[in-house]
């Protein structure tokens, strides 16, 4: 067996790493060829249609995120749980279409395909409004029958109106990369520049629809509006060639713009036509979409006036222009003052209400203690003006501050007898007005014989909410009384700045002179009136942890495991 010299050998290994590097350099080169040809797709005015395409397409998508928690509050209201399942299925709609987007386009890398998923997600978009209601209204069921299972299927069932759209979004931004890269070495660029311009879509979906398109034009019309506006984008790509029976070619730009107009007619029609309000029950004599909630005005039949808010579990104020009192638990309120020994039993000289709605407690310490000043604080602006419309909201005592709860105690220079918390977002009461902190607050700007009132909620056995609040308030005030309120979930809390007794307070109760308002009042609170004690070591809500959120949401799912 001969052996190879050392010099040959030397040869033949450089002349091996020479047609690697030569293999690897065609490789590349076969790769940045094969991007140059998806890249011709888009070449020319074909770049600018893409490039409006990912803008629209990142626009479109944080429109429908923020449209989907408003076309739901009016049966779901606005929870946590709510927004968690519309978050949480956004993002696996769009992580599902990045998924099936990017492996579409190396297959399939035209830009006519791209606008053809579009213009299919543009129309998806358009049904929403229209198949809402009868979806809407058969998933609610769950939550009318209180029946655990139908509740969260139908809340499956709900946010799944948005899968299709919202899937074909996430395809826009992978198929726009692989159509957007010519050359394997600007990758990276071309996709930062693209998930930029989508990023920056998003941000402006996200502020058109919140501040503009929504408060002016409703959940629906909005969502019709960005349909349209996806729409125009994805038609001005459909340009496909059309083959002629009797030869040649036709670019079919215009007949596909025509019927994209035919296609847009219904679209925009709604624009002008009313489309009803989103929620049909009887009575409804007023509606509108708020920046914070989708109110209802409804007349029942007895003639009484009730305001409803968002999924409608709750009625926010309460109003017959013959009655004074509700037998609820707004009467509840009028006793505050009671608490007091002496002279000071019964005066009031001025009130703040945080969470004024439409003016039913106002109306009600007026006819009971006179035109007293009244502050009532109510954040959207649209409930004070179905007040002032609907509810004899018209006290010429009562000045409306249109604000957070919070800002405005911290912000007020008045003294108060009594303050009166009636604050809810539905169904939870904002954190921040439940806290130690906020008590705090409102203990100075409390009289010496000051009372301050809240508003609670409980089940039929389950009452850590109201224990919770009974620990917060007595790390503030030295005595807290609670009274549950017969035929309802709700308790009313009071807690005064001096220690005081329940025997004051009845015994105050019994001098009211018979007929009077206050003395049906104090028949209604004086039998469930008892001391409300501290839990030792119980929660106590701080500013720094606030879990009303979360014990709220287990009050519910306890009240419909229960069956209540």
């Amino acid at each position: 067996m001969a052996l190879r010299s050392s010099e040959n050998a030397a040869h033949d290994s450089a002349a091996s790493g020479t047609a690697e590097e030569a293999n690897g350099a065609s490789t590349v080169t076969a790769q940045e060829d094969t991007a140059s040809v998806a890249a011709a797709h888009v070449g020319g005015v074909g770049r600018w249609q893409l490039r409006t395409l990912v803008f629209i397409g990142g626009f479109s998508s944080l429109a429908l995120e923020m449209c989907a928690p408003r076309l739901l509050a009016p049966y779901f209201g606005t929870s946590l749980f709510v927004w968690a399942n519309t978050i949480g299925f956004f993002l696996l709609y769009l992580a599902l279409g990045y998924f099936i987007g990017g492996r579409i386009a190396d297959r399939h890398p035209s830009y006519r395909l791209l606008a053809t998923l579009t213009t299919i997600a543009a129309l998806s978009i358009a049904l929403i409004p229209f198949i809402s209601s009868p979806v809407l209204d058969w998933s609610v069921q769950g939550l009318n029958n209180v029946e655990a299972g139908v509740f969260y299927s139908s809340m499956v069932a709900v946010i799944l109106l948005f899968a299709v759209p919202v899937t074909l979004l996430g395809i826009v931004s992978p198929f726009a990369v692989r159509l957007s890269v010519r050359h394997v070495s600007g990758t990276g660029r071309s996709a930062g520049n693209l998930y930029a311009l989508s990023t920056a879509g998003s941000i402006l979906g996200a502020f058109v629809s919140v501040l503009a398109l929504i408060p002016y034009l409703g959940v629906r019309r909005t969502l019709l509006a960005t349909s349209a506006v996806l729409l125009l984008a994805s038609l001005w790509g459909l340009d496909m060639p059309l083959r002629l029976p009797f030869g040649g070619r036709l670019r079919a730009r215009w007949p596909v713009t025509l019927l994209g107009l035919l296609i847009l007619v219904p679209v925009l029609l709604p624009q002008v036509a009313p489309l009803g309000p989103l929620k049909e029950i009887p009575g409804l004599i007023y509606y509108k979409e708020s920046l914070y909630n989708y109110i209802q005005v409804v007349r029942t039949k007895d003639g009484t006036t009730e305001l409803i808010l968002n999924e409608g579990q709750a009625i926010h104020s309460i109003y017959s222009p013959d009655d004074i009192l509700t037998g609820w638990y707004w009467d509840y309120f009028l006793a505050a003052p009671y608490f007091n020994a002496g002279a000071a039993a019964g005066r009031v000289h001025r009130v703040a209400i945080i969470g004024l709605a439409a003016g039913t407690i106002a109306r009600q310490f007026t006819a009971v203690y006179g035109n007293i000043p009244i502050d009532g604080v109510e954040i959207d602006p649209d409930i004070v003006a179905a007040g002032r419309t609907y509810f004899g909201m018209t006290e010429p005592n009562l000045s409306v501050y249109v604000a957070d709860g919070r800002t405005f105690i911290r912000t007020t220079k008045h003294t108060y007898d009594v303050v009166a918390i009636d604050a809810f977002q539905q169904p939870y009461i904002p954190f921040q007005l439940t806290t130690k902190e906020f008590f705090q607050e409102i203990r100075d700007h409390l009289s010496p014989t000051g009372v301050l009132c809240l508003n609670t909620a409980h089940t039929r056995t389950d009452y850590r909410l109201v224990q919770a609040f009974v620990n917060t308030l007595a790390t503030v005030f030295p005595s807290v009384y609670m009274f549950n309120v017969p035929g309802t979930l709700n308790t009313e809390i009071m807690a005064t700045v001096h220690p005081t007794t329940l025997a004051t307070f009845e015994n105050n109760l019994q001098q009211i002179a018979p007929g009077s308002l206050m003395s049906i009042v104090a028949n209604e609170v004086a039998p469930v009136a008892q001391v409300a004690h501290a839990q030792p070591g119980g929660l106590v809500f701080t500013d720094d942890q606030a879990p009303i959120e979360q014990i709220t949401d287990q009050l519910i799912l306890n009240y419909i495991q229960q069956g209540n």
